[in-house]
């Protein structure tokens, strides 16, 4: 069986990075670019800079502000026509996975016509991709260089998993200075979702040895560096190397694919709208718990990657102090202990365990589930256990 590898064009990291934006995008033909990104960066004044940036090199640019957290099919659709009717060619996605989806979720209904819930699956589109590059801002979901977008479907209150390898951005850029502004729960969240991006492709059935290299190091990086960043936002080494473990989290996903963890946050977000990376962490124990047996020379891997000393100690003890050595660290980081104090209901444990049965994630989780098993994980993240 053939092993693809996804991944953007090029790559540009480093401190100052975003003052490149312009003779990049412009490299990619663009001459009217669409600029989409969230109310908050639009109201500080980032996606100024950014359109600022982009008129020195001559590109003009339109700024569509309505990527909600969780975007949504309306969000995709409102940005489509804006880009219709602002005569743009091309697209910036400015900020963390929420701007980054919607920016792609327009691009596909641009380039090709329909709704968004038309490429909901693997490879539904047919048309090429509008010039897209995306400015990271976050160190998390590494929506900048994949070939995933979530959207929900508010019809269904969904998350759309479509994954399309047209959809990947031609240019991604890390700069660690747009990261600064994070404060400390935004940083914790978005470093979990990171570390469970790593864990999940690292445990794939579709891992090779290229993601395999990329998730250990990943899941080295930000058990490391991720409390340092929480602890101060300002320290610029955490936020550097923060910026590579989720690129790094994102290459081992984008070529591994992921499991239940991600099968199972998206239903929570479809339904509640409630922080990606705050339910990826709180299920991520519980999931692993419950896939510890499809693998566990991969979990003692995973426990040693993140510090735990698994010399002289039984294969089975070492990857159950992987689980550990995560719940130890959603501890540190003050992530919330369980789905209940989000708000989560019981009676919705059924039609969401259905419907993460229907994600295309769980596909390569190391460990088939029933859907009575799905329910009895989201009982068990539901009070702590």
């Amino acid at each position: 069986m053939s092993t693809y590898y996804f991944l953007p064009t090029r790559n540009v990291f480093g401190e100052g990075a975003v003052q490149e934006a312009g003779e990049l995008v412009k490299s990619l033909g663009a001459k009217k670019c669409l600029i989409v990104t969230d109310k908050y960066l639009g109201k500080i004044g980032m996606a100024d800079r950014v359109q600022e940036i982009l008129k020195k090199a001559g590109v003009e640019a339109s700024i569509f502000a309505g990527a909600e957290p969780n975007p949504t099919d309306k969000n995709v659709e409102a940005g489509a026509v804006f880009y219709q009717e602002n005569q743009c060619d091309s697209i910036i996605s400015l900020g963390g996975g929420s701007s980054h989806d919607c920016a792609k979720g327009i691009g596909l209904v641009a380039a090709n016509g329909g709704k968004i819930a038309d490429f909901e699956g693997v490879d539904k589109s047919s048309n090429p991709m509008v010039p897209l590059m995306a400015v990271n801002t976050t160190a998390g979901t590494a929506s900048e260089i994949t070939r995933f977008c979530i959207i929900t479907d508010t019809s269904r209150k969904v998350k759309m998993a479509i994954v399309d390898w047209r959809v990947t951005p031609q240019i991604a850029i890390n700069d660690p200075e747009l990261m600064k502004g994070m404060p400390p729960a935004l940083t914790a969240s978005t470093g979990m979702d990171a570390l469970t991006h790593a864990i999940e492709a690292y445990v794939s059935t579709d891992a090779n040895p290229l993601t395999d290299a990329a998730a250990i190091m990943s899941i080295k990086m930000i058990a490391h560096y991720l409390p340092k960043a929480v602890a101060n936002g300002n320290y610029m080494k955490a936020r550097d190397k923060m910026a590579y473990a989720q690129y790094l989290a994102g290459i081992a996903f984008n070529n591994a694919s992921l499991g239940y963890v991600h099968a199972m946050a998206h239903q929570l977000g479809g339904f509640y709208n409630l922080p990606h990376g705050v339910c990826n962490a709180i299920l991520l124990p519980y999931v692993e718990s419950y896939n510890l047996i499809g693998n566990m020379n991969r979990f003692r891997d995973v426990a040693q990657a993140m510090g735990v000393q698994v010399e002289g100690i039984s294969v089975t003890c070492a990857a159950e102090k992987a689980i550990e050595a995560i719940k130890k660290l959603s501890r540190q980081l003050e992530i919330p202990s369980d789905l209940k104090q989000l708000g989560v209901r019981e009676e919705d444990f059924g039609i969401m365990a259905d419907n993460a049965k229907k994600d295309v994630c769980q596909l390569t989780n190391p460990r088939t589930a029933t859907r009575e098993q799905v329910i009895e994980i989201y009982r068990q993240a539901y009070v702590g256990e």
